[in-house]
């Protein structure tokens, strides 16, 4: 699945890309997993598809002013109307439903319901820190859950979820990696006051302990358009060594920004993690002259300017239909790789008998590894991959990025993945 032309190997990210046929039979299918899904509250009957389909599912929040990610569910359908302009996968339609998470526990189940009764393959690449309101649904239904962002504890546990990065547990830890290798002597995390939140602290401090740097715990409100309280909470005393991690949402970060640039501070070192801002808030908050000037990022993928996304920027630019759809969003490029691994799991899988969610299940179980382009090291959530942790066996890629603003653009801090193992598994 390599397109022609492509370079076989970048320094920091591994193999090239798959080409566009292969990609295609795979978004095909993904595509034709999603439609069916799609209920009164997604906009959509809720028959079951015909014999000829695949249904599958992405949901992520929208309209909520908070944690919104409609790029994701945009590509899914971008994606779909990729793998049918091919002819499907398989010769089967897919159909790509989508569903609004409304970053609540409520419209997570809502949307886990309609999966169910669609009688979806999978669910790919979606966006809530529900688990646990969605994931006993999908389980009661022998539904997998691939390529969620990794927000809640079930996505990590959960023996029908398999995650392709580490979620927020490992862009923290690498995070708290990164700021040591800095210097950094205290560092203040300015976090969600939320169950989620909540346990950022542990991650990071696994990572700041053995240096003995000193963790300051910044509680902020999920929702604020005045964070000033916050940000200079954060920076403290502005000494050498004081270094700040912002590990909000996208729209909690970005409004934060403005009154930490306000308050001027000189000595302390600005950080954050992939996810709380990407290029375009670099870009929209004035590059190299802006308050993200020289900030460090640990995110899970290669920099958005990485030709790993070439198929995902070709893909958005034919099958986009007008949406907005952010390359550099890691909520965008979660679902492209979770589509990914649903195209060779189900090529995989082989004859039309076993294009059930068991079947299905059973692939991505086998432990054989699964190539995601270079965007990942290879996947695989065999019995061997596993974490050894209790709460967090699923979470089997442990690998981050370590990224620094540099000339008003996220480049590589240091060249490929840094596994962050150790840390998570404490």
């Amino acid at each position: 699945m390599r397109r022609s032309g492509s370079p076989e190997h970048e320094p920091s990210s591994g193999p090239a890309v798959l080409t566009g046929r292969r990609r295609r039979s795979a978004l095909a299918v993904t595509a034709a997993l999603l439609l069916p899904a799609l209920l009164s509250a997604c906009g959509g009957p809720a028959d079951a598809a015909g014999a000829e389909e695949v249904t599958v599912m992405t949901w992520a929040p929208s309209g909520t002013g908070t944690t919104d990610r409609p790029g994701m569910t945009a590509l899914a359908e971008a994606i779909g109307r990729d793998l049918n302009s091919t002819g499907g996968l398989f010769g089967r339609k897919v159909k790509v439903l989508t569903c609004n998470e409304h970053n609540s526990p409520e419209g997570a189940t809502a949307c886990a319901d309609q999966a169910v009764a669609a009688r979806a393959l999978a669910v790919v690449g979606s966006y809530s820190q529900y688990g646990d309101s969605f994931v006993p649904v999908l389980e009661k239904a022998g539904i997998p859950y691939i390529g969620g962002y990794g927000l809640s504890s079930p996505e990590f546990s959960s023996p029908l979820s398999y995650p392709v990065s580490g979620g927020t547990p490992a862009l923290v830890a690498g995070s708290g990696r990164q700021l040591t290798e800095a210097g950094c002597k205290s560092v203040s995390l300015i976090r969600p006051d939320t169950r989620a939140g909540d346990t950022l602290l542990g991650y990071l401090g696994a990572a700041l302990k053995p240096a003995g740097v000193k963790l300051i715990d910044v509680k902020a409100p999920e929702r604020s358009n005045d964070y000033t309280a916050i940000a200079k909470k954060a920076i403290g005393d502005d000494k050498v060594g004081n270094c700040v991690v912002a590990a909000l949402g996208a729209e909690p970060t970005a409004n934060l920004l403005d009154p930490y640039r306000r308050l001027e501070p000189k000595r302390t070192q600005l950080a954050s993690v992939i996810g709380s801002f990407q290029q375009s808030v670099v870009d929209s908050t004035g590059g190299d002259g802006g308050p993200l000037g020289g900030a460090y990022a640990t995110g899970w993928y290669p920099p958005e300017s990485s030709h790993v996304w070439n198929l995902l920027r070709e893909t958005v630019k034919k099958q986009g239909g007008g949406a907005v759809i952010d390359v550099s969003d890691p909520g965008v490029q979660t679902t492209w790789v979770a589509y990914e691994v649903l195209r060779v799991a189900v090529e995989r899988a082989g004859t039309e008998k076993q294009l059930t969610p068991k079947g299905l299940r059973n692939v991505l179980d086998s432990g054989e590894p699964i190539e995601t382009g270079g965007a990942t090291p290879a996947l695989s959530w065999g019995m061997t991959n596993m974490l050894p942790s209790a709460d967090s066996p699923r979470l089997v890629n442990t690998s981050v990025t370590f990224q620094r603003v540099q000339g008003g653009r996220l480049a590589l801090q240091r060249e490929g993945f840094v596994d962050v193992r150790g840390t998570l598994a404490g």
